[in-house]
Parts: C-alpha cells; sequence; structure tokens
C-alpha cells in the first residue's frame, strides 16, 4: 500500500486533519469517530513518531466503540510544524503546553488523555497541570517526571541509537519497541524515515532537554509531578508490557508502579513497549470498559495482566 499524499500510511477509518493553534502553530491530527466522549491520545518520542505511527491499530478500534479519537503529531514528530519556533526547546513543557492548545482549538473542554512512553511522560505532566480538564487517563510503558528519576537518554541512545538516520536501523529501532515484528510493514518504516527527516533538528533539540536533561530549572518547578501525581484522585491506570525491551517492566515500571497507589496497573503478556501496537484488540478492551465505566471488568483485568504486586484498588477494577 502507497503512502498518501501527506506521506502517511492509509488507514480505513483514520482520518487526517489539520488545525491552527492559537500561537499561530500548525498541528496535524489523525481523527475517528464522529460522536461519543473524546479521547487523545498521545504517541511516543523514537524519530519518525507520529499520531498515526503510534495509534493506527487502536483508534479505529475506540471509534468503533462509541468514542471521539485525537491522535496528534507532537512538536518536533510526524507532520507537525517545524518551523524553529515551534521546535519542542523547553522538553515536556512545550508538549503540555501544544496538548492545552490543541484541545483549546478543537473545543474540547473534558477528555480522557493516554500516551505512550514520551505519551506516557506528557500525559503525567498534563494530568498535574490541567486537572479540570481531564476525566480519566491510562499510562503506557514510560516515566512519569520527576516523581521517579531514571536516566532516560543514556538508556534509549544506548538502544535505539539514531546515528546512521538509514533504513535498516529504522527497522532495529521498530524491533526495539514493537513485540510482533509482523506490525513493522515496509509502509510503516518510510513513512518515519520521512517523519524523521523532516523533523532532524527540532528532534535533537527536544532531546536536549527530554525528562528534565538540560530544562531551565523554573520550568521543571512547573512541571515536577513529585507530590502531585501520586496523590492525584483522577481515576488512572497503567499498561506495561512485560516483553518491553527498552524499559523493562523490572527497571522501569515497577519503581513507577509502587511510586502511584492511586493508579491500577497491568501487566500484558506477549506485549512490548508499544503495547497497543502488539495488542490493540485487548488495549482497546481495556480502555473502553475504563474511559466508559471508571474500571475494568474482572475478566478483561485478568485478561489484561492486572497487577499481583499490591492489593488492586476497588474503585478500578471489578472484585468477584
Amino acid at each position: 500500500m502507497a503512502l498518501t499524499d501527506e506521506g502517511i500510511i492509509k488507514v480505513p477509518g483514520l482520518l487526517s486533519r489539520w488545525v491552527q493553534l492559537g500561537d499561530g502553530q500548525r498541528a496535524h491530527y489523525m481523527t475517528a469517530g464522529e460522536t461519543g466522549p473524546a479521547v487523545i491520545l498521545l504517541h511516543g518520542g523514537i524519530p519518525g513518531s507520529s499520531g498515526v505511527a503510534g495509534w493506527r491499530l487502536m483508534a479505529p478500534l475506540l471509534a468503533a466503540q462509541g468514542f471521539r479519537v485525537y491522535c496528534p503529531d507532537q512538536p518536533g514528530f510526524g507532520l507537525s510544524d517545524n518551523r524553529r519556533q515551534y521546535w519542542p526547546v523547553n522538553g515536556p513543557y512545550t508538549h503540555v503546553d501544544f496538548i492545552n492548545r490543541f484541545a483549546d482549538a478543537l473545543c474540547l473542554d473534558e477528555f480522557h488523555i493516554s500516551g505512550n512512553s514520551m505519551g506516557c511522560i506528557n500525559t503525567s505532566h498534563y494530568v498535574v497541570r490541567y486537572p479540570h480538564r481531564v476525566k480519566s487517563f491510562v499510562l503506557i510503558a514510560g516515566p512519569v517526571g520527576d516523581l521517579v528519576r531514571f536516566e532516560a537518554q543514556k538508556q534509549l541512545k544506548a538502544k535505539v541509537g539514531w546515528e546512521k538516520g538509514d533504513r535498516e536501523t529504522m527497522r532495529v529501532m521498530m524491533r526495539s519497541i514493537i513485540h510482533h515484528e509482523e506490525a513493522i510493514t515496509e509502509d510503516l518504516l518510510e513513512m518515519r524515515m520521512l517523519a524523521a527527516d523532516n523533523h532532524k533538528e527540532g528532534w535533537e533539540a527536544w532531546q536536549r532537554v527530554n525528562n528534565f536533561g538540560e530544562v531551565d530549572p523554573d520550568v521543571a518547578l512547573a512541571l515536577s509531578t513529585k507530590g502531585k501525581l501520586d496523590r492525584t484522585t483522577i481515576p488512572g491506570i497503567c499498561l506495561y508490557g512485560m516483553n518491553d525491551a527498552i524499559l523493562p517492566a523490572e527497571e522501569l515500571g515497577f519503581q513507577v508502579e509502587d511510586a502511584l497507589p492511586n493508579v491500577q496497573f497491568f501487566y500484558p503478556e506477549d506485549c512490548g513497549h508499544q503495547g497497543q501496537t502488539d495488542q490493540p484488540e485487548l488495549f482497546a478492551e481495556v480502555f473502553t470498559e475504563f474511559f466508559a465505566t471508571g474500571r475494568v471488568s474482572r475478566a478483561t483485568a485478568d485478561k489484561a495482566g492486572v497487577s499481583k504486586r499490591r492489593p488492586e484498588i476497588p474503585t478500578l477494577v471489578e472484585q468477584v
């Protein structure tokens, strides 16, 4: 299947859209579903990432269950505005500001939100900065700001270096985040290569500040999740694949779970870092139940690998 004239994969039920934000930035996003509760899905941060790359398999499934789904290309990625003034030079702060402007532009006063990897970081920051707009949230395999510190850049660069910038390097990177290799198609590689080339300088600027790397101290203070995300009363869950090759559950997921007593964790099997690609039907089932009712059914929770590391949270998981 050839790419569209915008250089993206054509997915049935997933539409490409543009909107101009209040600061003059042109924002690209994918959308699915026409009615129902709004859901914003945030992609990860490896070169070539985008709304369609991260959510093409799952967004249509949520739309089929009655949700309006929005998958924006965050600054420095996909088809986002690559003019220098819109580079993500303040790391998570730039992205959180973008998400809020994006929601304003689409008149989304309240919504459910979820993010994978970098999107997990940005979801965490958004929840504590704009809690009045978040109905509920789902974290997928990623850090949660300064609540749990880890050396993200060293870990990621050692496992998915992008120095060569060629197709085979992109393939290797995809294998590190997607457990089911059959999902790594030639069209996906081509789309990601185009996006990565389009944002090379902006992505490098983002890398220098990602996860508080070189971010201004005042900006870091404004974004701090410590003493906030761990105390939130907004309903939240986390899905963390047990086959995550980049940030294994034993190295990061368990630490994050221990730091978030009010968030229910799940550890699905046969699932890597980008779990929504490896197990789209399972993830869609969990999301649908949680966003619709505020908790996950007993059967789905067991199927999704509900955490046995601590007692379940009864308000978030149906009890027998």
